[in-house]
């Protein structure tokens, strides 16, 4: 029975082979579309989770509020707070502090730049990094212990083992010996915490400095609760440890009139969950947005609603020709039961088919998809029994929903009403046209979200910055050269170019450069009982020169005045209007206990940090305690390849170890808002699919609807309608189905992007022509879609459309 169930399903379709191609096509895409989408978000959410103690591990974070209100919650933490809980917290597993920096290694002849992370010995107890060699227990016990991950073993040492062995690391300014004491699995692709080699945190340069002192911080903290403690429990103990450590910068704020934070305290202190930490784009870094994740999973499910909406329209569109032969079938003995199987069987059999090409379209495609969204996905992500078990059962409850009522609609006529000829075509149900609704109001959602995104993307890369980011070249410092002196030879060696304008220095680069890195100090202070918060950014001679920032009063940092580089400083405009100064030049302020700076000059404010926020008040210092990290060369417009080559040659010099990584710093601007062009490109490519599956399912439809018409538009031709008329009656019921569509997208398409809008703090206002031109797209598509058929219909001769059956 089963084979001739297949031989007749296998007729069935190849006689209506036009319907089954366009749900073959639509079902492989949506499946290939799908898997592709799905994948992506799951490898986003399974970040961290494959700790073993994931639930149990939490990172520390600071909650205050600002002036207005607003709430201002940070991870950075001083040096005094892990020892701390480690002694007052016996509900505490274990802490550790994690510095995200690098370093150079040295091993032999050989230099390497690694990515060195400073923790503390309960680092590797806590979190699940595999130890293939050496015991987690014991292998950070000593401050020049040093712990490297296999990729680093193999790089540096090859097949030699590395326990035992002792590598140079350049720290500040000097090479320092470590002992390898473990090696480590490699940090898997889904962990917010990458490292090639793990130190002792007290190697940190300033951890004799300020390993004391509260009001100083430079890390993030990670602690382990044992089991059965959880955050609310202990949240009281963290309040009092904040009022006992703390009580002097929370008597300021309650003295100046700082509003309380959510949980009713000046100041306090939160656990953020381990597995929440790559969706907080707060810190920046290698996180994604909720939003992003949310919204692939949403496109997915879309392309796969419309491409069931096709299968359940073509259906029951085709129903009266099903319904003769199930008349003949049922008249013959067949039970309803079997109709229903040998109908539903089609589903299953076109549908799996359609897998099976998706599942090939999204292997072949996986490469692309990959680096053009930056994923990171791999067939083993698909052979896992999870994705394999879900994928299942997807399929069976798509079968179920897209086969399962058209398969009961056609086997419920009636066999007496079929054979008399009794079963007429009735009108369009309010099924069919509440699908094609639903299609139509997809795609126009797809389409304004991927207009707005686009423009939005535009307006970050184009509005002033309140620098000159065009022609400024950004070159990082290698790991073992100091930054001072790396920037005196750059310097040197450039100082009679006719293509460099200027070379300054700085700590923070401008924009996602390709070194990948970023950093960020701040500081606060009071200022004539005024509390002050600013970015405080280690910079050289020339900073405002060569990034043309204009300064508004006083003057730059210049060598005629030795004191710059040691208690000297200039301001943003909005840092002197914070101070509550008419005219700060001359003023001092005093950010660190016991050292003092003159404000010799003030600039126009400027964002050092990406539009997503608003630029934050700037101080500019050279102090050499803080580094020179990044060189920055203004060039002529005229040749800028050219000046590309000349600074490559000028860095060969000074270090020929390490490859040149120098960038436009307007080609690293545009890398600040990646994630949200990738988010666009991929409502542009869901938006084009969802209208090409939309536009196969109306065009079918359509083509049936006019064919169970044919007599009907035979007999208007007879009384005289013209071609036109007949047009606008087949295209009419639909396009009046597309502008009901447009009309409730719209509104889910304005509070959509609004809320995504809402993440910039530099946005566009939405315009109203987006809405018109998507629905104006939308009605022309459609349009385009009916129209063939229909005026093919209407051309036909009325003289055999009108011939008997």
């Amino acid at each position: 029975m089963l084979r001739n169930y297949l031989k007749i399903a296998f007729r069935t379709l190849w006689k209506n082979r036009t319907h089954t191609l366009i749900n073959l096509v639509g079902l492989s895409v949506a499946f290939g579309t799908c898997i592709l989408l799905f994948l992506t978000a799951t490898f986003e959410l399974s970040y961290d989770r494959f700790h073993a103690d994931a639930s149990r591990i939490y990172r520390l974070n600071f909650l205050d509020t600002q002036r207005d209100g607003t709430p201002d919650r940070g991870p950075i933490m001083p040096y005094p707070i892990s020892p701390a809980i480690r002694t007052e917290f016996p509900e505490v597993e274990g802490v550790t502090r994690w510095f995200d920096q690098s370093a150079s290694v040295r091993w032999q002849d050989k230099t390497f730049g690694e990515d060195v992370r400073r923790v503390d010995a309960d680092f590797l107890t806590m979190f699940s990094f595999p130890m293939l060699q050496g015991k987690a227990s014991t292998a950070m016990q000593g401050i020049s212990d040093i712990v490297i991950s296999g990729k680093m073993a193999k790089a540096v040492f090859g097949s030699v083992s590395p326990m035992g062995k002792t590598v140079q690391l350049r720290l500040g300014d000097q090479w320092k010996p470590f002992t390898v004491t473990g090696v480590a699995g490699d940090s898997p692709e889904n962990s917010s915490l990458q490292f090639d080699a793990l130190i002792s945190s007290q190697n940190q340069d300033d951890y004799q400095a300020y390993k004391d002192k509260w009001d100083h911080g430079n890390h993030t903290v990670f602690i382990k609760l044992k089991s059965g403690v959880t955050p609310a429990s202990l949240q009281p103990r963290l309040q009092a440890l904040m009022n006992k450590y703390f009580a002097g910068d929370i008597a300021e704020r309650t003295k100046q009139g700082y509003p309380k934070n959510e949980l009713g305290f000046q100041r306090s202190l939160l656990l953020q969950p381990l597995t929440d930490i790559h969706f907080d784009q707060s810190m920046g870094g290698n996180t994604t947005s909720r939003v992003y994740i949310y919204s692939l999973l949403v496109i997915g499910l879309f392309i796969l609603v419309i491409a069931c909406i096709n299968f359940v329209n073509l259906t029951i569109a085709q129903s009266i020709t099903r319904a003769r032969e199930v008349g003949v079938r049922k008249s013959l003995g067949a039970q309803r039961s079997q109709l229903f199987g040998q109908i539903w069987g089609e589903t299953v059999l076109l549908s799996g088919t359609a897998l099976l090409l998706g599942l090939g379209m999204a292997y072949v495609l996986l490469p692309t998809f990959n680096k053009l969204f930056r994923s990171h996905l791999s067939i083993q992500n698909f052979l896992t029994p999870n994705v394999l078990l879900v994928t299942g059962l997807g399929f069976l409850l798509i079968t179920l929903l897209a086969g399962g009522y058209p398969s009961w609609f056609v086997t419920r006529f009636s066999a007496v009403e079929v054979l008399k000829g009794k079963v007429k075509v009735s009108k369009p149900g309010v099924l069919r046209n509440t699908l094609i609704i639903t299609q139509f109001a997809i795609a126009c959602l797809l389409i304004v979200c991927t207009l707005i995104m686009r423009q939005q993307v535009t307006y970050l890369q184009q509005r002033p910055m309140g620098l000159n980011k065009e022609q400024v070249i950004s070159v990082p410092v290698g790991g073992d050269v100091n930054g001072t002196t790396f920037l005196r030879q750059m310097r040197e060696r450039l100082a009679n170019q006719p293509n460099v304008v200027a070379v300054t220095g700085t700590g923070v680069n401008i924009g996602a450069g390709l070194d990948g890195s970023s950093s960020r100090m701040t500081y606060g202070f009071n200022y004539n009982k005024r509390e002050i918060s600013c970015d405080w950014l280690r910079v050289d001679f020339d900073y405002l020169k060569t990034l043309g920032i204009k300064l508004k009063a006083g003057r730059e940092f210049s060598p005629s005045y030795s004191t710059d580089s040691t208690a000297a400083i200039l301001v943003s405009e909005s840092l002197a209007k914070q101070l509550g100064e008419a005219n700060p030049i001359g003023k001092y302020i005093e950010p660190d206990s016991g050292r003092k700076y003159q404000i010799v000059g003030v600039f126009a404010d400027f964002n050092l940090y990406s539009l997503h926020k608003k630029a934050e008040p700037i101080a500019l210092q050279m102090l050499p305690d803080n580094a020179i990290n990044y060189v920055l060369v203004r060039v002529n417009p005229q040749n800028l390849t050219g000046a590309m080559e000349t600074v490559k040659a000028a860095w060969k010099e000074i270090d020929p170890k390490h490859e040149f990584i120098g960038s436009f710093v307007d080609e690293n601007v545009e890398r600040w808002y990646k994630k949200e062009q990738r988010l666009s490109t991929i409502f542009s490519s869901a938006a084009g699919i969802a209208i090409l599956l939309s536009c196969m399912g109306l065009f079918a439809v359509a083509l049936i609807s006019i064919e169970q018409r044919t007599k009907e538009i035979g007999v208007r031709k007879v009384l005289g309608a013209s071609v036109a008329s007949i047009v606008t009656l087949l295209a009419g019921d639909f396009l009046k189905l597309v502008l009901i569509a447009i009309v409730v997208a719209s509104p889910l398409a304005w509070y959509a992007m609004n809320q995504w809008l809402g993440d910039f703090a530099y946005r566009i206002d939405m315009p109203w022509w987006v809405f018109i031109l998507s629905g104006l797209l939308a009605v022309l598509i459609a349009f385009a879609t009916i129209s063939f058929r229909s005026v093919k219909a209407a051309l036909m001769n009325p003289v055999k459309s009108l011939r008997s059956e």
